[in-house]
């Protein structure tokens, strides 16, 4: 597939829909938690598909790998530079790594399989993956008014035990809990807040809604904002707006050699 004008890599044009990513996708610090966890006691970590920075522990050594620009432009000064590429062929020697990083990104690589042992190849430790399980979209309720969003997904997004199976070695997959005030704006994330998703930009920044055209937003925010003000989306899904945490499609993948 053909890179964009700003060296996006995928499916996704992140030139087009990237710009306000980092205000809306900032990184939660309890899954923040779950991916150190998984990543001790590295000290060298790559992170591919780095974007604006969420998820890099500020205490390793990070190499990020982004090939989008206007991704790149989003990370603060405190990180790392990240370095223009893309997963599928990674400029490191082998076993150059103690871990490797991929969060909410193998779902947008052009060659999963590439991808994944070029990470298993640099890295001598744990291959960490945060991504979600296909499977298990269609549990929240965005389903009920823009399945085609929820299609999108499921299509985009590679199954859990595939990329544990091309990974190989010790596979653990682990659910993730969301919590009802996550900061990562991943479309989840809003299970108990639905408010949140009739603003186009936290939309804008899940690349599923780039898929599909502008008759499924309009039609969306007006089947859920007419909900909202008749008081039906709170008969049918009220609970969730004090719900700590939700059973959602996020999962935690580590591979050890």
């Amino acid at each position: 597939m053909a890179r964009t004008t700003d060296g996006s890599a995928g499916d996704a044009d992140y030139s087009s829909i990237g710009t306000g990513y980092a205000a809306y996708r900032r990184p939660d610090p309890r899954l923040m938690a779950a991916i150190v966890a998984a990543i001790e006691p590295a000290r060298t970590l790559i992170n591919v598909g780095a974007g604006a920075g969420s998820y890099e522990p500020v205490d390793l050594d990070v190499t990020p790998v982004e090939p989008s620009a206007s991704m790149r432009a989003q990370r603060p000064p405190s990180l790392a530079q990240a370095i223009e590429g893309t997963a599928e062929d990674l400029p490191f020697a082998d076993r150059r790594f103690d871990a490797a990083l991929a969060s909410f990104t193998v779902h947008q690589w052009t060659d999963l399989t590439a991808g994944l042992r070029e990470l298993r190849r640099v890295t001598r430790g744990p291959v960490v993956v945060l991504t979600c399980d296909p499977a298990a979209l269609d549990r929240f309720w965005l389903n009920e008014y823009a399945p085609e969003v929820t299609a999108t997904e499921a299509r985009r997004y590679p199954a859990p035990d595939t990329i544990g199976s091309i990974l190989g070695g010790e596979v653990s997959i682990t659910a993730v809990p969301i919590p009802l005030d996550c900061t990562d704006g991943f479309t989840e994330a809003y299970y108990g807040r639905p408010e949140a998703l009739l603003d186009p930009g936290a939309r804008r920044a899940n690349s599923a809604w780039s898929f599909v055209g502008p008759d499924v937003a309009e039609r969306f925010e007006t089947d859920l904002r007419n909900d909202l003000e008749s008081g039906a989306w709170d008969e049918k899904h009220g609970h969730l707006r004090s719900q700590a945490i939700f059973d959602g499609s996020l999962r935690l993948i580590v591979a050890l050699p």
